[in-house]
């Protein structure tokens, strides 16, 4: 049902809109409009055929005149030619080159031109250089070596250093074997002692690599540099001399220490892992 009022549909039966409460009773009933399918003047029975004798007035159906004539003609007045027609332009005659030899004999020569000395000057013979000087070897200055104390400090700190380092690995090791330090001595010593000599010579040999210093030397103002056959004395060491350097450590202290004692008496202050490496410590 419908609500005349809101438009609202519904599908029950009331008295009253379910949306706006309007009574259906003042609606007033009007008839509904009745449309009839039929008005009783259409013709009873099925629709009649076409006939088929009536032609279409259609271009295709009707019969020309003549069958043999074209369907398509041309018209009967041709089409007008044009009045004026353009010509191409045409193209620019080519000027004729003229010899530049020609026009230089034609034209005035100045006085310069003609004049008996030439105009470009000769060239003279260059000089020939002089001989190099030879360059003698400037003599290497001892003053700038290490002086014994600060080696010693140097010295000092970095065993410091490294015995730190050695004590640190040894007591991790004990407490991951849950032993005592009375009990060090059960841990098997020989990749013990290789590992804290690989830790202790990596430290060494990369100091040294890296900026000429370990910590002990930075501390003290020293530097360690290469002592080659026509090295400057602030050369770089390289890698394999600090590597060296640091395994030569050990054929200075095997000896009772004495690989360390040129470094108190000698003339250039030199240890025995120093003449072996080929280097030298010198002031920062």
């Amino acid at each position: 049902m419908k609500c005349p009022k809101c438009q609202y549909i519904s599908f029950d039966n009331g008295e009253r809109c379910r949306n706006c409460g309007y009574d259906f009773s003042l609606v007033l009933d009007t008839p509904a409009d009745d449309l009839p399918i039929q008005n009783g003047s259409e013709p009873i029975g099925p629709l009649p055929d076409l006939s088929l004798n009536v032609t279409p007035n259609l271009p295709l159906f009707t019969a020309p005149g003549d069958p043999d004539a074209p369907l398509v003609t041309s018209s009967a007045n041709p089409r007008a030619p044009l009045s004026v027609r353009r010509t191409a332009p045409a193209a620019p005659r080519p000027r004729p080159r003229r010899d530049p030899r020609v026009d230089a004999a034609a034209a005035p020569r100045l006085a310069l031109d003609t004049a008996e000395f030439p105009i470009v000057a000769a060239r003279q013979p260059a000089a020939k250089p002089a001989p190099a000087a030879s360059v003698e070897p400037v003599a290497e200055d001892m003053s700038a070596a290490a002086p014994i104390g600060a080696r010693l400090i140097a010295g000092l700190i970095d065993l410091v250093l490294v015995g730190a380092i050695d004590l640190t690995v040894v007591y991790f090791t004990l407490k991951l074997c849950d032993l005592t330090f009375d009990q060090a001595l059960t841990l098997p010593m020989a990749p013990l002692l290789s590992f804290l000599a690989l830790l202790d010579g990596g430290y060494l040999a990369t100091f040294v690599a890296a900026s000429g210093q370990t910590i002990g030397k930075m501390a003290a103002g020293l530097r360690v540099v290469s002592a080659g056959d026509g090295a400057p004395m602030r050369d770089r060491v390289t890698f394999g001399q600090a590597a060296i350097r640091a395994a030569a450590y050990l054929a200075s202290a095997l000896p009772a220490g004495l690989g360390f004692l040129p470094v108190f008496i000698g003339q250039e202050r030199r240890a025995l892992h120093d003449r072996l490496a080929d280097t030298r410590v010198v002031k920062a």
